[in-house]
């Protein structure tokens, strides 16, 4: 299990690493705003670099339904802060971007990953980042970024994401992208109920069985809310509990809001995993 991000290689086979999440967004579900200024947004990179990320991963659009966000504001969203980190900070910085145009310019700013919530829905994403050598993450949604699904529905919703994420890997190794730069995500939340999200994450040990990192991305969100009653604000112990069971299960990258609990969390697993 290898994972190269830019110039540097990462044995996961006992390593988890940690990726920050930066919005640059005024209407995250999460911070609503509280990183949408680029001196904060740097600032807080800076913090989560010393914090213990491995990753920063830097967004200017929400995943859910919102105000449109043309291709320009995006750009000039994520470009500058990308331009700015990466001369602050040593840890890779990922796109979280589903526009090719948009990871193509942060590719060239510094980003040597993008991290697509839509499978690859762009047809010029996958070119791009075997253009520019980078890395991709494809993610499972139902249906696509920013759309409303509130009652999704799946035969056998494990079966489908497995087979949703070996095609788009597949997709990547045909594109030029490396084995050993593809990412895939389990997607929860993404046209996903609490439920449905629960089972997947239950299911991490049959998706890394595909044989690439898989990153869980269960910080703060929706289904941890809805199956234990608690407000954003309320749910650190539980992201970090769902953080663990996916770990446990064969997670080797999870992208999170509290990066100094998360990166607690992973050396304690990394342990015992090497111990093992």
């Amino acid at each position: 299990m290898r994972l190269v991000l830019g110039g540097r290689a990462y044995d996961l086979r006992t390593r988890v690493l940690v990726m920050g999440i930066l919005n640059r967004t005024p209407d995250s579900f999460y911070d609503r705003g509280a990183t949408f200024d680029l001196d904060t947004l740097v600032r807080r990179g800076e913090a989560l670099a010393a914090e213990g990320a491995d990753i920063l991963d830097v967004g200017g659009v929400k995943a859910g339904p919102g105000p449109e966000v043309t291709e320009d504001e995006e750009l000039d969203r994520v470009v500058p802060a990308i331009e700015a980190l990466s001369t602050r900070v040593e840890v890779p910085i990922s796109v979280d971007t589903f526009r090719a145009s948009v990871a193509r310019a942060s590719y060239s700013a510094g980003a040597v990953m993008g991290n697509d919530i839509s499978g690859f829905a762009d047809p010029g994403y996958l070119p791009a980042a075997a253009s520019a050598g980078a890395a991709v993450v494809a993610t499972h949604i139902r249906l696509a970024p920013r759309l409303p699904d509130p009652d999704p529905h799946y035969d056998d919703v494990a079966a489908e994401v497995e087979g949703f994420l070996k095609e788009r890997a597949s997709q990547a190794r045909a594109a030029g992208v490396p084995a050993d730069k593809v990412v895939l995500d389990a997607g929860l939340d993404l046209g996903k109920t609490a439920e449905q999200s629960l089972e997947l994450l239950r299911a991490s040990a049959r998706l890394a069985g595909l044989g690439y990192p898989l990153l869980l991305s269960a910080s703060n969100k929706t289904f941890l809310g809805k199956v234990l009653g608690l407000e954003i604000d309320q749910r650190e112990d539980a992201s970090v509990s769902a953080l663990a069971m996916g770990v446990a299960l064969g997670c080797r990258i999870v992208r999170v809001h509290d990066v100094a609990a998360a990166r607690q969390a992973c050396n304690v697993l990394s342990a015992i995993l090497d111990a093992a």
